[in-house]
């Protein structure tokens, strides 16, 4: 008897508090999960962006690398050129 005394007073207390949610406590709690939710959409929409930002410079980055490989190399081919030239006029 003493058990359904105790829980009758679970439950009452219980009922109690969930009660006092009101209407409006729920519909502010829905308003700041929307809100959140749309920072959430947000931040993954900028994060998105900023993944195709990064990735488009890494893409010029790597050209910038290979073009200024290049250009070593060219110069360095240049540099040899004169080198050889300048050694054979110094033969003659």
């Amino acid at each position: 008897m003493r058990t359904i005394i105790k829980l009758s007073m679970i439950t009452l207390a219980f009922s109690m508090v969930t009660a006092c949610a009101t209407t409006s406590d729920i519909e502010n709690l829905q308003s700041q999960v929307d809100g959140l939710d749309a920072s959430v959409k947000q931040a993954s929409a900028d994060a998105a962006n900023a993944q195709t930002a990064a990735t488009d410079a890494a893409a010029k980055a790597e050209a910038a690398e290979a073009a200024a490989n290049r250009a070593a190399q060219l110069s360095q081919d240049t540099n040899d050129k004169l080198d050889n030239n300048f050694r054979r006029s110094m033969m003659k």
